[in-house]
């Protein structure tokens, strides 16, 4: 069984107007949510081997404070291609993942994190999750997905959600 852990990038900063979007940094809240979440996913053992970061400031700072809370980081691809990508721009570079990766990570933006978490969803999900993750998938947010399959063949409704998790939950 594979899992899948997409993670939205913390709380950003607006203080500074004159930076391009891709360089926002995090907001002292989005420093305190990912520290927080990086806990709680070692904690619960549930360490990808392999991540997928988007490489806007934001996202590349979540992934280092939130792995930054684990015993060992594992590889990370950080890619342009997945600033501010769409849901199957998402979905095309999980599927060209390595299958020997059991637990992947993606940390990146919405709104196309959020369509894709909500496009995978299968009718084997808990529907209160799936009905949360519907309604909002907030900054630091988290959904971890299990999925019986190779990543080249994840399509929607194929992943079962078992978790989703907002900061606001943990702290």
């Amino acid at each position: 069984m594979k899992r899948l852990l997409l993670l939205r990038h913390a709380k950003s900063s607006w203080d500074n107007p004159d930076l391009a979007d891709v360089e926002r940094p995090l907001a002292p809240r989005g420093i305190e949510a990912a520290l927080l979440m990086g806990r709680t996913i070692a904690q619960r053992n549930w360490l990808p081997d392999r991540a997928l970061v988007s490489s806007a400031e934001r996202t590349l700072e979540t992934w280092r404070l939130v792995s930054g809370e684990w015993t060992s980081r594992p590889e990370a691809s950080f890619s342009h291609a997945l600033y501010e990508a769409p849901a199957d721009a998402i979905l095309a570079e999980i599927r060209n993942n390595n299958e020997a990766d059991e637990t992947l990570m993606v940390v990146g933006h919405n709104p196309g994190l959020e369509t894709l978490a909500g496009s995978l969803i299968a009718d084997t999900s808990h529907r209160k999750l799936a009905k949360a993750l519907s309604e909002k998938f907030p900054t630091g947010a988290l959904a971890l997905f299990e999925y019986d399959g190779d990543w080249a063949r994840l399509d929607s409704g194929a992943a079962t959600l078992t978790h989703f998790l907002r900061p606001k939950d943990l702290g």
